[in-house]
């Protein structure tokens, strides 16, 4: 009977591809390279700067060009997080529809405080979630199950009694590992890795709208 739900943030409750594509695009650019169709970059956009950089430039964190290429990207990124991002097609209303249920939500999110707080705050989100958790947040990030731990704890209510959304396989090994019933978030990016069906969550939804009705299914 799930009492709270948790989103992952990176295409799961918002679609932030345009700003993190952008960023990439843009970084490119300056490294004297062809933007990339957002198409192609869009099943990175869920591993982050890592993701990114690898996506665009085939370079990994064990190359000695990494570190100065991320902080390149997340300096870009950080000036224009919210132009293109907007919230996926139907959570405004699923949020509102937990909210009149009196069903708290919050964030557990692998993305840095730096980003995540002013990213909520710009879609008007800040003071309506119940908690957000970032990367550094926790002790240890997604797929640990620390930050799922550490929401619960926020939230005050056990972790047995949420649910958790994501659109990544970390995100659903993360919640199980806290003992969170999972549903992959099938709108969001969902990577280049193993189908979504063998991720071993308890649901899969087409749309936030899906959400609502297994919630209600389980209270």
């Amino acid at each position: 009977m799930p009492e709270a739900v948790l989103f992952d943030l990176d295409g799961t409750l918002a679609d932030t591809a345009p700003d993190l594509g952008g960023a990439l695009n843009q970084l490119l650019l300056e490294q004297g390279r062809s933007p990339l169709p957002m198409a192609q970059l869009r099943p990175h956009v869920s591993s982050g700067a890592r993701g990114m950089i690898g996506a665009g430039l085939g370079i990994t964190p064990a190359d000695l060009a990494y570190a100065d290429l991320q902080q390149r990207f997340l300096a870009i990124y950080q000036d224009a997080l919210c132009v293109g991002t907007r919230l996926f097609e139907g959570m405004a209303e699923h949020l509102d529809e937990l909210e009149s249920q009196g069903i708290p939500w919050g964030i557990v999110t692998n993305k840095s405080q730096r980003f995540a707080i002013p990213l909520m705050q710009q879609l008007g989100l800040r003071q309506r979630c119940a908690c957000i958790v970032c990367g550094d947040s926790a002790q240890r990030s997604k797929p640990h199950g620390h930050p799922m731990h550490l929401a619960s704890a926020v939230l005050g209510i056990a972790a047995t009694d949420c649910i958790y959304v994501g659109d990544d396989e970390r995100d659903v090994i993360s919640g199980r590992a806290a003992g969170m019933t999972t549903i992959v978030a099938a709108w969001g990016y969902l990577g280049g890795g193993k189908p979504p069906a063998t991720w071993g969550a308890n649901a899969i939804a087409a749309s936030p709208q899906d959400i609502l009705g297994f919630t209600a299914a389980n209270r």
